[in-house]
Formats: structure tokens, C-alpha cells, sequence
């Protein structure tokens, strides 16, 4: 296997809950309402830093779709699926875009364990004396 690239992005964004790395734009969602086997998924018009499984057929809650599911490229974890085909025509809108199951993914913006704020109080440089 070859060296990995990973794109960081800018604005808002998702990330991968096992290893945090960059997956999806929150400009680039389209829907919270969508469901999956382990709870709430979100849909996006892009994923990055992703690998795409084979193509399968699956019957969802909407119909048959040709779908493949989709792996963090940094820790291969599961984190969604893509649509690559859909049959119904009110389920066009679909096509080409990735599904992330909220369980898996944490919004990009979450620093709690990230970053140590010290909440002790301390004196201002006037009250040195």
C-alpha cells in the first residue's frame, strides 16, 4: 500500500470519531434526516479522506440502491456508504453522494479533548506587587 494523503479542510467540518481525522464539510451537508442500521446519518454532496468498498445492492428504507460502503482512509473504520445508483426517480438526488452515520462521526469544531483551558484564577499583573 502506498502513502496516504490526507486533506485537511477549512470552515466547519466532520470528523472520523476513532482517529479525527477530516471527512466532510458542514457546508456540503444536505440532510440530518437520514437512518441507519445504528441510528441517525447524515447525507453530504462530498466525502474526503475516504475509500470506497465494493459496489453492492441493498434494499434501504427508500428502495434498492446500488450503494458501496465507505472507510476512513487513516484508520479504516466504517463510516457510511456512498450511493453510486439509484432506481426511483424521487430518489435521484442520491446519486453520488456519501451518507455518514452520526455515531461515527464527531462534529469538527469539538476541542474537549483537545484542549486544556485553565479555569483557576490568577492575578492580573497590577496586583503583582
Amino acid at each position: 500500500m502506498g502513502r496516504v494523503f490526507v486533506v485537511e479542510l477549512d470552515g466547519r467540518f466532520y470528523r472520523c470519531k476513532f482517529c479525527r481525522t477530516h471527512l466532510a464539510l458542514l457546508d456540503d451537508l444536505v440532510s440530518r434526516s437520514f437512518q441507519c442500521s445504528r441510528g441517525k446519518a447524515y447525507l453530504f454532496n462530498n466525502a474526503v479522506n475516504v475509500t470506497v468498498g465494493a459496489l453492492e445492492e441493498r434494499m434501504m428504507l427508500s428502495g434498492m440502491h446500488t450503494v458501496a460502503d465507505i472507510f476512513c482512509c487513516c484508520c479504516g473504520q466504517i463510516v457510511g456508504w456512498k450511493y453510486e445508483a439509484v432506481y426511483e426517480k424521487s430518489q435521484k438526488y442520491k446519486e453520488g453522494k456519501f451518507v455518514l452515520e452520526r455515531g461515527r462521526i464527531v462534529d469538527g469544531i469539538d476541542f474537549s479533548s483537545e484542549v486544556y483551558i485553565d479555569t483557576r484564577p490568577s492575578m492580573s499583573d497590577s496586583e503583582d506587587a
